[in-house]
């Protein structure tokens, strides 16, 4: 469990719980059973993304997180979900400090069927969103999708800008954003945690995309995450292609964590 990224004090406070639980006699199979019941319950509910907005207006959704977790790829994959049930879609380039991320996104954008809004390179980020809102409320869009900075949590004065571009996303549109998702890699484990937390205080997260399972046994940092700070992992990214994003199963996901430990004969917690 911790080598899972489970943490260590809610490790622990699983194994208290199983000893209450448990009798003497319960056998593994009993173990892992109740261990992921009690795993499922802390991520349920998982509330699938907002789709709509109120009164017909588009959805906003706000996508954060630090470079290099697969933020521009999931947002490419979000667009192309939403393109694929009929919705219009407008992604927005309000990451405009990044070297070339303005044509990468450009690119993908394109590549899952999504209308797109930018600036030059180094304009106001919050300028962006503005237009890409106002740009998607003119057009009858469904959904507008923004993309912001891939920004170190560490980074004060660049968290402050995110700040910003969701104050002015307010202003564009009563209630926007209406989903701010943090995208998360599943491989940095700790640091996941911490991300979460200091984006949490930069603005209010309602869920999180958890990528690259498909290149490590690990993820379980969700379980802390959801515990601690509140924040529900609504999505996972599985691979690079456009259709490699799956909405938060519970169950399959325990069960996936669980299955290589119990098939080993339990192990070590």
């Amino acid at each position: 469990m911790i080598e899972s990224d489970i943490g260590v004090e809610l490790t622990l406070d699983l194994l208290e719980d199983l000893r209450r639980e448990l009798d003497r006699q319960a056998d593994q199979a009993h173990l892992f059973e109740l261990l992921g019941r009690r795993l499922v319950e802390l991520l349920e509910p998982a509330e699938p993304v907002v789709a709509a907005g109120p009164a017909g207006e588009p959805a906003v959704i706000a996508v954060v997180g630090v470079n290099g977790t697969g933020k521009t790829t999931s947002i490419a994959k979000l667009a192309h979900r939403f393109g694929s049930q009929g919705h219009r879609v407008i992604v927005g380039a309000a990451d405009t400090f990044r070297a070339a991320a303005i044509e990468q996104l450009e690119i993908w954008a394109r590549r899952a069927g999504a209308d797109f809004v930018a600036h030059q390179p180094g304009s106001d980020p919050a300028a962006v969103a503005f237009d890409a809102i106002s740009a998607g409320r003119a057009r009858g869009a469904n959904v507008v999708i923004l993309d912001t900075a891939g920004r170190l949590h560490t980074k004060k004065n660049l968290m402050e800008e995110l700040r910003k571009v969701i104050r002015v996303s307010g202003r564009a549109q009563e209630g926007a954003p209406h989903e701010t998702l943090l995208v998360l890699d599943a491989t940095t484990g700790a640091n996941a945690f911490e991300q979460a937390r200091q984006f949490g205080e930069a603005c209010r997260l309602t869920g999180a995309i958890l990528t690259k399972l498909d290149g490590t046994a690990r993820g379980g940092t969700v379980f802390r995450i959801r515990r601690e700070l509140s924040v529900p992992v609504k999505l996972l990214g599985t691979g690079e292609g456009l259709d490699d994003l799956l909405d938060l199963d519970p169950a399959a996901f325990v069960d996936a964590l669980l299955r290589p430990v119990a098939q080993a004969g339990g192990g070590a917690s």
